[in-house]
This record gives C-alpha cells, sequence and structure tokens, in this order.
C-alpha cells in the first residue's frame, strides 16, 4: 500500500497543508504561482522541513516533528520527475537509468537488466547508447521516466512534466504517463497547469491557493462545478464568488440568480458558475427576466476560430461570441459593455 497523508505547517511561509492521497490514486495538484504546490512536494520529498506536522506513505512514518522522525530523501521511497530531465551528461542512457538501483546496492549487471527493462517501458531502448546531448526533448523525458521509474518508488511526483516539451513531444509523453500511471497502479503526484494532464492522467484534483488546499474533488467535479477562481480558470468558465441569499447569490456584481444546489443554505459561502459562451455582451443594460447583468469594462479579445473570447478587466470574466457579434459592438480594450446571462445557465454551489 502507498497512500499519502501529509499535515504540515510552516509559519513563515504561511503554509498550512492537509492533503491526503489513496493508494493507486493519480492526484492533481492545481493553484497559482508561488501558492505552494512545490513546497507540498518538496515537504513529501524531505527537501523541506515543517515546523510542525506528520507525513506517512503507506505504514511508512516519513516526518513526525512531535515524535522527531525525519526520514532523508533517499530513503523515502519517492521519486520526482521535473520539468527538465535532468539527466547526467556524462552518463548515457542506460547508465542513467541504472543509476537508480546502483544507487541501492544493485551489482552492475542486474542493474543494466533493469534499466534495460525500464527503458523499454518507456519505448526508449534505441537510445540507450546515447548521451543526453543526442537526444531531443521528448527523448530526454523518456530516460527521466524510465529513471524515476527505476528506484523502484512507492510514490512518483510529476512537476510539470510535459511543459519543457514541444508541442509534437508532450501528447506522447502524456500518452506514455498516463499507461504507465494507470497499468501499474500507481500513487502518483501531478503539478500542472494544463487541463490536458488533468483530464489524462488524474483521478482526484487538489487546487492549493495561499498556502492552504481550497478545493478538492474528482476531476469531472473540478473542471464541471469548480469551487475555486483559479479550478474555474483551468475549466475555462466564469466563477462568481458570494453568499448564498432567498434569491440567489448576493456579491460583488449584486445579486446572481441561478439554479441552486439542495445543500446550499442562506448565509452558506457559495459561488455562481457559467460558460463564456452562455454570456451575451450588449452595448446597453437590456431589462427582463430572468437575467443577469454585470457592468464590465473589455480587458482584451482573443480570437478562437470563428468566435472570439472577450474578456473583461479585473474580474476573471469572460464571454464567447461571434465575430459578427464583436464588429457590430465595436468592441475594443476600454470599451463599457454589459454581460448578461441567463438565469437558467448559472448554477450555485457551495464552496469552502
Amino acid at each position: 500500500m502507498s497512500a499519502l497523508h501529509l499535515e504540515a505547517r510552516i509559519a513563515a511561509r504561511n503554509v498550512g497543508l492537509s492533503v491526503d492521497v489513496e493508494s493507486g490514486c493519480v492526484l492533481a495538484v492545481l493553484g497559482p504561482n508561488g501558492a505552494g504546490k512545490s513546497t507540498l512536494l518538496n515537504l513529501v520529498a524531505g527537501l523541506l522541513r515543517p515546523d510542525t506536522g506528520r507525513i506517512t506513505l503507506g505504514d511508512r512514518v516519513l516526518t513526525d516533528t512531535e515524535a522527531g522522525v525525519d526520514v532523508p530523501p533517499h530513503r523515502r521511497s519517492v521519486a520526482m520527475l521535473a520539468q527538465e530531465p535532468l539527466l547526467f551528461p556524462h552518463l548515457t542512457a542506460i547508465a542513467n537509468v541504472a543509476f537508480a538501483p546502483r544507487s541501492t546496492g544493485t551489482r552492475r549487471r542486474r542493474a543494466h537488466r533493469e534499466a534495460m527493462r525500464w527503458l523499454g517501458a518507456v519505448d526508449a531502448t534505441e537510445f540507450a547508447d546515447r548521451r543526453p546531448r543526442e537526444l531531443s526533448g521528448g527523448q530526454a523525458q523518456r530516460v527521466a521516466i524510465a529513471r524515476a521509474l527505476a528506484a523502484q518508488p512507492h510514490l512518483l511526483m510529476l512537476d510539470e512534466p510535459m511543459s519543457a516539451l514541444d508541442v509534437t513531444a508532450a501528447p506522447a509523453i502524456r500518452s506514455l504517463l498516463r499507461r504507465i500511471l494507470r497499468d501499474q497502479d500507481r500513487t502518483a503526484l501531478v503539478v500542472t497547469h494544463d487541463p490536458l494532464d488533468v483530464l489524462a492522467l488524474a483521478d482526484r484534483v487538489a487546487v492549493i491557493d495561499d498556502g492552504r488546499v481550497v478545493e478538492t474533488g474528482s476531476v469531472r467535479e473540478v473542471l464541471t462545478r469548480p469551487r475555486s477562481a483559479f479550478a474555474a480558470r483551468i475549466a475555462g468558465v466564469n466563477l462568481v464568488a458570494g453568499t448564498v441569499a432567498a434569491d440567489g447569490l448576493d456579491t460583488e456584481f449584486g445579486p446572481v440568480h441561478g439554479t441552486v444546489d439542495e445543500g446550499c443554505r442562506p448565509g452558506d459561502r457559495a459561488v455562481a458558475v457559467f460558460s463564456p459562451v452562455a454570456v451575451a455582451v450588449y452595448a446597453e443594460e437590456p431589462h427582463g427576466s430572468p437575467r443577469n447583468s454585470f457592468r464590465v469594462t473589455v480587458g482584451d479579445l482573443e480570437a478562437r476560430g470563428a468566435t472570439v473570447l472577450v474578456r473583461a478587466a479585473g474580474t476573471g470574466l469572460a464571454a464567447e461570441i461571434t465575430a459578427a457579434a464583436v464588429a457590430d459592438l465595436a468592441l475594443e480594450p476600454g470599451a463599457q459593455v454589459w454581460f448578461v446571462v441567463k438565469a437558467t445557465e448559472i448554477g450555485i454551489h457551495r464552496s469552502a
């Protein structure tokens, strides 16, 4: 079993994290830059010690500040795959992979066999005798994956594993990681900003912001009913936070009307979620019920084939409308317009 449980606090960084990952589960970790994602990985890896906390992996205690337990990084059975492959430049691909079992005392011949096995698992045996400078970005990342797996880790941590790859290599590496994680039933943490990584690799999602886990749930739940601004941006939907009232949601924009979840009660914190496609744009505020109107300033315009994404400045709201509508409204950055959404297009969900 390789379930991960972490409770850790670091006062100087204003971090207070609580994370649970079931054995065989892949948890995608999302959040803005500086939110605490790297801190989480470093805590698990043993590169950072919390002021107070306890970290367990399976039946092993890795960190326990109260009991004075702090297992060193090389004995944690945790492997990290970073944005860059970080291969040893003076070693061949097979020697890089063999380094993992050799570092645990495995004899050279057996380590060589193990390295070839893992290079085969990532479809990289033909690169065995090449040095890193002779490999493309995608090839080097395959070798790095093999090296991580050759260490036989109980937990695999992936830190933006596709971010340094070009658009042709990333899909192949993503597919490879999906096969490895699924077929081998591995427990993993995947830090990413890419929704494709989340959809392809993860079972569950945790969103970290300001040193705290602000949202958790299944991939489907978080991407279709986000409860945090960052998850909404990843999912490509609009999110407005507020407090549940008798007739909808009280927000900074005023009352928002929509379909309220049964679990919401007046006074609860909640979020209104709706797609940019559901937003109409008007030069003047239209009247009629049931509609929601938001007065916004156009921030920027992004072409999306036959449509244009109109982003409002400073609000995080967006509307996706036709190019013809943009021309008719003479939209440009700085223009004052109304975003209008039918109540039937808005879901109101309880938040933390």
